[in-house]
């Protein structure tokens, strides 16, 4: 083969990679919704469980509540791991991680993107992530890191392991 076919060739398959990405990160998000369902909200609306997706709590009405970054960093929170939130009456919220996901552990490279937001890249991969996160490390761009993802389906956000300065 010419060196245009194998370029075009080259090309096909790439796509055709991230097609099988995206349709396997929409599938995952749809177990993640249909995870919610089965979810409690108990009372009056002062303790309600939820899935992580990576930024925030999802609950069983859909309903997203804000998770403190330097929480989800500390707990090294995954997508899919289901959260308790208890509303108190002074209007805080007290999160507790009750069921976590499997994870699987993936070792890459820190990047930081145009807006300055930081990225683990594996493979051609990149995956979001907290900020709190990587300052707690201390990392810089070009810095090993070592990620948690759930061990099933595919998200586009990682919790931080560790990160080793190069």
């Amino acid at each position: 083969m010419d060196e245009k076919s194998l370029k075009i060739i080259k090309q096909m398959l790439d796509e055709a990679e991230n097609n099988i990405k995206t349709v396997r990160k929409l599938m995952f998000d749809e177990q993640i919704q249909k995870q919610t369902q089965t979810l409690s909200s108990q009372g009056s609306g002062e303790v309600v469980e939820g899935v992580f997706n990576g930024e925030e709590m999802v609950g069983p009405d859909s309903k997203k509540y804000p998770i403190p970054a330097n929480y989800a960093s500390k707990s090294k929170l995954v997508v899919g791991d289901v959260l308790k939130l208890t509303i108190l009456e002074d209007g805080s919220f007290v999160f507790k991680q009750i069921a976590p996901v499997e994870r699987k552990k993936l070792i890459g490279i820190l990047e930081q993107d145009a807006e300055s937001k930081y990225q683990a890249c594996i493979d051609n991969k990149r995956y979001n992530l907290l900020l709190a996160s990587v300052t707690y490390f201390k990392g810089k761009a070009g810095d090993k890191i070592t990620i948690l993802l759930p061990k099933e389906g595919e998200c586009d956000w990682a919790a931080v392991e560790n990160i080793i300065p190069q």
